[in-house]
């Protein structure tokens, strides 16, 4: 399956959001099968001319280097590190974020993101923590608010978007940089109808993407453009639906604002996978 070059041409609805209501196409250019070792791939960042990513929930607290074909060329153990759940990974010119923030059960009563420096070997320089200021119970529950599986490094912030299964939408929460204990109460909520999973922040284009699903196994993506964190009632998202069904898309990557790479968990006897999607 490697190299394998594919077009899939479709036309697209815009599912509930009051910005847009035009039809959007959009393309898969490119796909690779990736290593069962990195099978439950949950974030996406760029190294030099290759890839980063991290497995979640129960993985080594460690990073893969991956390239275009699939191939993976290094692995970088975070020392004093632990993988509680690991969701996603974002980045900015000098430090990587890793979101250890998966709550899927609504038990956990302190959730963190790593400071990781790659210019020191990926090591681990700082731990920022937090928790939820609306959060009262942690009873085991599976509908509830308080999971997050999208993180993005803009300049200034860390935001967190979150996995709201009461009501599938997303929550926007904003975390300072430096290393401490945070609560956090959410900035802004979008309409997003579904489960979103992971993220990323280009600030050239002042552009947020989001990746999510549904329970019949359909998977979107979504822009969120004139993103400001002063002016939140300005951003203009818009949704397209992948033609990716039945796969669990994890991780997303902005190339420009028409051009994304994604990722998807190996489910099963499937092998995880990385596409090049066109807008």
């Amino acid at each position: 399956m490697k190299n394998l070059l594919r077009l899939f041409s479709i036309l697209l609805l815009l599912y509930g959001t009051k910005n847009s209501s035009k039809l959007l196409a959009q393309t898969v250019v490119y796909e690779t099968q990736l290593p069962k070792k990195i099978e439950e791939t949950s974030g996406i960042a760029f190294f030099k001319k290759d890839f980063l990513t991290h497995n979640d929930s129960g993985g080594k607290p460690s990073l893969y280097r991956f390239n275009e074909q699939g191939d993976i060329i290094n692995k970088y153990r975070i020392e004093g590190a632990e993988n509680s759940d690991w969701e996603d990974i974002a980045q900015d010119k000098n430090y990587l974020y890793i979101a250890d923030s998966g709550n899927n059960n609504g038990k956990r009563k302190t959730l963190n993101i790593q400071i990781i420096d790659p210019r020191k070997n990926f090591k681990k320089i700082g731990i920022i923590t937090f928790d939820y200021r609306e959060q009262q119970s942690f009873e085991k529950r599976n509908k509830h608010p308080f999971d997050a599986e999208a993180l993005i490094a803009t300049q200034d912030v860390l935001v967190l978007f979150s996995k709201n299964r009461k009501n599938y939408t997303t929550e926007l929460y904003s975390i300072p940089k430096t290393s401490g204990n945070y609560t956090l109460s959410s900035k802004k909520s979008f309409d997003v109808q579904s489960l979103i999973t992971g993220a990323d922040y280009h600030n050239g284009l002042k552009l947020v993407a989001l990746v999510g699903y549904i329970r019949s196994g359909e998977q979107f993506l979504y822009t969120l453009s004139s993103f400001d964190m002063d002016n939140l009632n300005q951003v203009k998202m818009k949704k397209f639906k992948l033609p990716l069904d039945g796969k669990q898309i994890e991780a997303i990557k902005i190339i420009d604002q028409n051009n994304f790479w994604i990722t998807s968990e190996g489910e099963e006897l499937d092998y995880p996978m990385l596409y090049k999607i066109k807008l």
